[in-house]
């Protein structure tokens, strides 16, 4: 098979392709035919990075593909299945940049009709943006339809991969969403995901909009940039409030008042994907699985979410467009 490997870790240039045998799957594994593979800013902070247990790495925790083999103690039936891959060079050397790859078969989940671009998408981004929507005292503990009825969350980066998938599964869940956005074009994105209102922070005062359609403040708040916005975040919350992080774009360090979060018994929660609780992102599956089932995530311009497809060949290229910051969401087609 082709497959994308690196084995020093670099800037792109250390990305090169080569022929590997296909993996054959073990005792709880299958074997996806990768049909297109998703690209995540933990894909090349991974890669400048490292480990690299095995010596060698195939970059690629998101793809989506169809089951060709299994392995022992796996149900047969799983053979011919169209099925989105999370988390699968977490730890594990055979990531999605290949024109297969093998995991666990809890990591190989239903993809049903939907499209191979959509499963690629539904991995990180959206089993991270669960959990932020989840992890609170007053949020549920699973998202459905009407799980988020009277309650309002706030996106801080609204257009960005976890923000997307933050307003849909909100959305979805029947939350009133409010986003934040850096542009006119991001605002246009975010409201095409379903955000009910968009507030441009570089040319309006979040706070008071927000305020605007949620006096008495947010349930949740999905934070991408906690040292620019916790000044802002502790102004937002309503009692009982979470601040969910994710990221730290802008800063690696926040600074809190005491008093201002303790009297509303405030939370402040942070979110890493790959050491979520289990009992948390087995949920998170079941949700995200079921939210794609029934037309409540999209992906394209019209979803939110543009579509920036390169050539397996072309890994390096796709790397530094997410390294770039791109908006939207960066795909590998697997076979060329």
């Amino acid at each position: 098979m082709k497959a994308m490997v690196y084995e020093r870790t670099g800037d792109p240039s250390v990305l090169q392709l080569v022929e590997r045998p296909v993996p054959e799957p073990g005792p709880g594994e299958v074997l996806v035919r990768i049909a297109v593979s998703g690209v995540n800013p933990t894909d090349w902070k991974s890669r400048r990075q490292g480990p690299l247990p095995a010596g060698w790495q195939i970059p690629g925790q998101d793809g989506a593909g169809v089951v060709e083999a299994v392995g022992e103690g796996v149900d047969q039936e799983l053979i011919g299945e169209r099925v989105w891959v999370w988390e699968a060079a977490w730890q594990r050397p055979w990531g999605t940049a290949a024109e297969y790859t093998v995991v666990p078969v809890r990591q190989a989940v239903r993809l049903g009709d939907a499209s191979f671009e959509l499963g690629a998408c539904l991995g990180i981004p959206f089993l991270t943006a669960h959990r932020c929507l989840t992890s609170g005292e007053y949020l549920p503990d699973t998202l459905r339809p009407g799980a988020l009825s009277d309650h309002t969350v706030l996106v801080q980066g609204g257009a960005g991969a976890v923000g997307n998938a933050a307003v849909q599964l909100a959305s979805w869940a029947d939350a009133c969403v409010i986003a934040t956005v850096s542009s006119a074009e991001k605002a246009q994105l975010a409201a095409a995901a379903g955000a009910s209102l968009v507030v441009n922070y570089r040319e309006q005062d979040v706070v008071e909009e927000v305020h605007k359609i949620a006096p008495d403040g947010v349930h949740g708040i999905v934070e991408v940039s906690p040292a620019r916005n916790a000044a802002t975040d502790v102004r937002l919350l309503r009692p009982g409030g979470v601040v969910s992080v994710y990221a730290n774009d802008g800063g690696d360090e926040v600074t809190l008042p005491v008093g201002p979060l303790m009297a509303p018994n405030a939370r402040w929660q942070f979110v890493l994907v790959y050491t979520m609780p289990k009992a948390a992102k087995a949920q998170a599956l079941v949700d995200v699985a079921a939210a794609a089932a029934q037309g409540g995530i999209r992906v394209g311009e019209e979803a939110g979410l543009p579509l920036h497809s390169y050539p397996l060949s072309a890994t390096a290229a796709a790397h530094q467009a997410v390294e770039d910051s791109v908006v939207g969401r960066v795909l590998l087609s697997a076979h060329e």
